[in-house]
């Protein structure tokens, strides 16, 4: 068990899971991407060690940029997602693939969704290492999925509770 700030957190996924989670998608992406050099947009901060390990695993051409989005104050989300750093690069005709950390709500993905089909893009995918199914709100398809999460709070790997906790290696589970 480990604390962050005033909360208990207990072991819930190892990092041998979550290296194996991110190869299946990385293979899976590969193959429905044979003949084109997608790009993949990292969604910050969340997302900056699934990015990571993903890249190590996807052995095609490719490209990666990054986003930054904010809808998380404290433990909960605060269902306001604002759009804190956007893109500067044209993508028109161009097959983007999103990279989450965690979708629940799935109200970042929506915004996602939004933005990115305004730009222009050919085709427009998502994949995400965390979904709590039992959070979801959006009738929208995601279509790369690492592990399906209950409706818990965690942090690792990236995931943080105020600012804490990103730097571990493996993902905690909020202790009931």
């Amino acid at each position: 068990m480990i604390q962050i700030h005033d909360k208990h957190f207990v072991p819930f996924i190892s990092s041998k899971e979550l290296d194996f989670a991110i190869a299946s998608m990385a293979k899976q992406v590969e193959n429905d991407f044979v003949d084109e050099v997608p790009l993949f947009i990292g969604v910050l901060n969340g997302a900056f060690m699934v990015v990571s390990d993903f890249m190590k695993h996807y052995n095609k051409p490719c490209e990666i940029s990054f986003v930054k989005m904010s809808s998380y104050e404290g433990t909960a989300t605060t269902n306001d997602v604002k759009e804190l750093i956007g893109l500067d690069q044209d993508l028109t005709g161009r097959s983007v693939i999103i990279i989450e950390d965690i979708v629940d709500t799935g109200n970042t993905v929506a915004k996602l969704k939004k933005i990115f089909k305004a730009k222009g893009v050919k085709t427009l995918k998502i994949a995400t290492l965390f979904f709590k199914p039992d959070a979801y709100l959006q009738d929208i398809k995601l279509d790369y999925v690492g592990i399906r999460i209950p409706n818990k709070f965690i942090v690792g790997y990236g995931l943080d509770y105020d600012g804490l906790g990103r730097n571990l290696p493996e993902i905690y589970q909020l202790k009931e």
